[in-house]
């Protein structure tokens, strides 16, 4: 029996860019190299896009929660999950800003981000079911094509 079903993958991935678009904004706000900002705000809209998209998967998908104690109880687990246990963690965004000094360290960042997300929907493959693996296959993409942006990006500021 899986842990996970392929719509709580996907679930989890909608949250995952939740947060990053809150850090990514929160970020901005704190930068203070124009250029750094603009970067920010991109990201941020680009993590509003993927959200967009994984909620159309999301929609599109069978679910089946498990037994509830009250109504929300499994949303409630998973978003817990999201906010305090993987990637855009609670409580580092001081911490890890703080280290941004320029608008490179900015992009490394956001590109260290996006590698987390996919090493993390990678491994979370082996708790669904194989039939689902297509679809976070699908969500796997969507980051590698945000890695690939920035990474492109970042080849640009470098020169």
């Amino acid at each position: 029996m899986s842990a996970f079903k392929g719509s709580d993958i996907v679930e989890i991935a909608v949250r995952i860019e939740e947060n990053g678009e809150h850090f990514y904004r929160y970020a901005m706000q704190l930068a203070k190299d124009e250029d750094a900002k603009k970067i920010f705000s991109s990201l941020a809209d680009a993590e509003l896009q993927h959200k967009k998209t994984f909620a159309k998967i999301f929609a599109a998908m069978d679910k089946d929660n498990p037994p509830e104690t009250y109504d929300g109880e499994y949303a409630a687990y998973l978003h817990d999950y999201v906010d305090n246990k993987i990637i855009f963690k609670k409580g580092m965004l001081e911490a890890e800003l703080a280290k941004i000094k320029d608008t490179l360290a900015a992009i490394d960042f956001a590109m260290q981000r996006e590698l987390d997300s996919i090493l993390y929907y990678h491994e979370i493959k082996r708790f669904v079911s194989a039939n689902e693996h297509a679809v976070i296959d699908d969500v796997i993409e969507e980051e590698r094509k945000h890695f690939k942006g920035l990474s492109n990006l970042r080849t640009r500021y470098a020169k």
